[in-house]
Formats: structure tokens, sequence, C-alpha cells
């Protein structure tokens, strides 16, 4: 079922022009709109890869269907999207809501931290995880990754034991340029879905520290696709139904290659995984 918006907080950075928004259920949310910049399959991807990486048990933000009803969007003047010097009015209807991880008032959110503290970041393993599915999904951003203090006592990582302690933790967010985007290709490069860090990437020692992840992606169910897919609203298919499905063939088809994409990275870009060996 969607969730209505509430309260609109504030715009966000980045090229989608995101904005943050209280639901109806209490929770915060980063609204992509359906006209944002960047493309309504914007929302269909961050839908879609957010569906995957919870079954790779990599930590991303539970993902919702926002509702702007036409007295919120008549009740916000602020709420509308920047094109050049136009604004553009948000419709009424159904987004892309990402739900926040923790209460943005009350904890502090990182998109960076030092090297000191990024060692320490509880479940760095899903860094690894995480770059599996990039190269699958064909992800033609850098990996973009947010952090916070928090006790975790439910993390269930595919990696570690579950801490304890109050401890940093890394989210995985922004996966809009999966499948190369409003494209819908696999465009793969060496380059493409890094974390700008690279010194998250010191305990790889071979294709094994890659695992399980590898061999979850080369045995992906069917029905995980399926049934994501399926959850997709109308009003962001639009006619695009035929050409998603056609993606998601040559996505199953992929499922062999992320190996050997992430060998490529090895060759092409040497300073990535320095202890390789």
């Amino acid at each position: 079922m969607p969730i209505r918006a509430r309260k609109l907080i504030r715009k966000m950075r980045g090229g989608a022009q995101a904005h943050l928004m209280e639901g109806e259920d209490g929770h915060f949310y980063v609204v992509k709109f359906v006209n944002n910049p960047q493309h309504r399959r914007i929302l269909i991807n961050e839908w879609l890869a957010c569906a995957f990486l919870r079954y790779l048990q990599i930590h991303v933000p539970d993902t919702a269907v926002i509702e702007l009803t036409p007295e919120f969007v008549a009740d916000n003047p602020d709420l509308y999207i920047t094109l050049g010097t136009r604004r553009e009015a948000v419709p009424p209807g159904l987004h892309f809501g990402s739900r926040m991880a923790v209460h943005p008032d009350r904890v502090a959110t990182f998109d960076f931290l030092p090297d000191k503290l990024l060692h320490k970041v509880e479940n760095r393993a899903d860094f690894l995880g995480i770059l599996a599915f990039d190269k699958w999904a064909g992800n033609a951003d850098s990996r973009q990754a947010v952090f916070f203090r928090a006790r975790a006592k439910s993390w269930t990582p595919l990696k570690g034991e579950t801490p304890g302690r109050l401890g940093f933790f890394a989210q995985m967010i922004d996966h809009g340029f999966a499948f190369n985007g409003a494209n819908w290709q696999f465009h793969d490069s060496p380059l493409q879905g890094l974390y700008f860090r690279t010194s998250i990437y010191e305990e790889v020692r071979s294709l094994d520290s890659f695992q399980p992840w590898l061999s979850i992606i080369e045995n992906f169910p069917l029905e995980v696709i399926d049934s994501a897919w399926k959850e997709i609203p109308g009003s962001w298919l639009d006619s695009d139904e035929d050409a998603l499905l056609d993606l998601l063939d040559r996505l199953v088809k992929r499922r062999h290659l992320v190996a050997g994409l992430l060998e490529e990275i090895r060759r092409k870009r040497t300073t990535a995984f320095p202890n390789w060996r």
C-alpha cells in the first residue's frame, strides 16, 4: 500500500532532486519523483536494486511507494523540480521513497568517513558484496553510501557476527544508475561501481573475498526478480513493460559474468585491490 506524504522537510542534494519528507507512518523518506531530471526509469532502477540487494543481505534502505495527494502538492509551493531557469511542478500521484535509517533530527548521518573510522565500520564487508552486485547490474555510477552510529541488534550480515555494541554502519544508497540509468543497457567498465575510498577493499585477497555474494548472484532466484518487478506501480512503467522484461532477461543471462568483471578491475585498476595476490 502506498504511504501518503505528511510533511515536506527539505530538498536533498543530487541530480535527481529528491526531497526529504515525513510519511503518515511517522518515518522519513528521501523521495524521488516520476518527473525527476534523470528520467522516470530511475525510480524503477531504485526499486529493483533495493529488492535484489535485500536478498543479498546488503544493508539498503527500506523502500516504499509514496503518494503525494493533490492537496499536499498544493499546500507545498517549495515542492518542484528545477530545469535550468524553469521550475516544474511535481505531479500528484505515486513516487519512490527510500526510508531514512535513523531520525534525521536525532542521529547524524555522514556521507564521508576518514580511513581511520572507515576501517571500523561494522558491516564494511557489504562494500564487497555490493561491488559484485554493481558489476552484475551495470551500475554506471560510483558507489554511494551513508554512515551512522547505531546499536544493531537484528543485523544479519553474510559475513561477521551481529555486533551488540554501538558502532558505525554503512547503508548503500542511490541505485538510480544501475542498468546504466535510463538507458537500460549494460556498458561494463572497470571504473564503474567502485567506492571512491579504495581503502575499503584492502581485505580483498582473491575472488573468494567476494563470496558468498558471487555464488548467490550466479544462482539468483528468478522468483525474486519476478516478484520485485510486479510490485512496480503502473505509472512508473508507463509503456516500458516490454523493455523492462527484456532488461531483466539480459540481467539473468549476466549472472555468470560477475567474477570476470571483478578480475577486470584487478587487471585495469591495479590500485583498487592492493592486497590481491
